[in-house]
């Protein structure tokens, strides 16, 4: 099995019966991230493997702290030896930095998983916060109201998304940009 098949195969196992919410939501990142292909090239599949795969700490059998950035990637690495640029992804995912921080976690987040590629956490960014919790197409802007409504304002998670929503935005744009710049067209 190659690393995009691999991938579906434990995300699944992980999210579809536990959470199948958060499953719908994982196979919709990882379509939005096939659409990035062209911008992609040879990283399309890390891409893929990555979005199907950066949620897969909220499974109860991968959660340990609670911060399922940080869960999913130590479980990615420790358990199943995975790519490590996939791992670094699902760790830094959706500017997760800023939710460690609130959660007192950033130092042991950025201690064991550098950040990737301006352009491929760009790229997640974009497939994570362009697809809702149901897998469907969103705006940026909408995906944070929504989180921000399903969470409350004042929570941890609250908290961070207002905080990232300015980055979020912008990553959306810069990937907006780069489909345009190689004559792609919008994927929504």
């Amino acid at each position: 099995m190659d690393v995009t098949e691999q991938a579906y195969s434990l995300a699944e196992s992980l999210l579809s019966e536990p959470l199948p919410r958060r499953w719908a939501h994982s196979l919709g990142v990882a379509k939005r991230a096939q659409t990035l292909r062209p911008i992609l090239g040879d990283e399309a599949d890390i891409m893929e493997a990555a979005a199907v795969l950066h949620d897969i700490g909220y499974s109860p059998r991968v959660a340990t702290t609670g911060f399922h950035p940080l869960d999913g990637a130590r479980f990615l690495r420790d358990q199943k030896g995975a790519d490590s640029r996939v791992i670094n992804l699902v760790a830094n995912h959706s500017c997760a930095l800023l939710e460690a921080e609130e959660r007192g976690l950033r130092e042991e987040l950025e201690k064991e998983f550098p950040l990737e590629s301006s352009h491929l956490v760009d790229a997640l960014i974009y497939c994570d916060m362009t697809t809702t919790p149901d897998g469907g197409l969103t705006s940026s802007e909408d995906r944070v109201s929504e989180i921000v409504g399903r969470y409350g304002p004042d929570t941890i998670v609250g908290r961070f998304i207002q905080r990232a929503a300015p980055e979020i935005h912008a990553a959306v744009q810069r990937v907006d940009q780069r489909i345009v710049s190689v004559g792609s067209r919008h994927p929504m």
